[in-house]
């Protein structure tokens, strides 16, 4: 029966952290599909040029959403530990976007709007599931048990009872 409610209580996790990644991923897909648009069609600037400038600005505001809100509840290693892998991995999932586009225009020889905008939500779907997964693995870490082999508090400590 204590197996059933922790697999409950795991899978429970689970969809609320899925829920809340949603929502910031939401947010952040508006503003990197529309600043793609806005920086490529409204400024002008090269497709690949307004992708990493758009996906930047997302990847920052996911960050904070993320730390902040989705994953407030794992362990804090440190934030300039959290930064880098989070914008490292960050930029894999760029990549990954990249080559979508760049695959489209630059292969396919595809550079109407709507085949550049497929061509940039498919990498978003992508990079989204490369992402979440890093960064549960790697990013905002598994708050440690308590257990025997992870005791509460170290040997020679003693906890202050008020």
């Amino acid at each position: 029966m204590e197996f059933l409610r922790r697999a409950y209580a795991r899978l429970a996790d689970l969809v609320q952290e899925l829920a809340k990644f949603g929502i910031i991923g939401a947010i952040a897909f508006v503003v990197d599909t529309g600043g793609f648009n806005l920086i490529m069609y409204g400024l002008h600037q090269g497709t690949l040029t307004s992708k990493v400038a758009a996906t930047s600005i997302a990847a920052t505001l996911s960050y904070l959403g993320n730390r902040y809100w989705t994953f407030r509840h794992r362990e804090q290693s440190g934030l300039a530990r959290e930064y880098f892998l989070f914008f490292l991995l960050n930029a894999v999932g760029l990549l990954i976007g990249l080559l979508c586009i760049g695959f489209v225009q630059y292969t396919l020889k595809l550079t109407d709007p709507l085949s550049l905008n497929i061509a940039n939500l498919f990498g978003i779907g992508l990079g989204t599931l490369f992402r979440f997964w890093s960064y549960k693995k790697w990013v905002f870490l598994a708050v440690a048990e308590v257990t025997a082999e992870v005791p509460k508090e170290l040997p020679g400590e003693t906890t202050r009872v008020l």
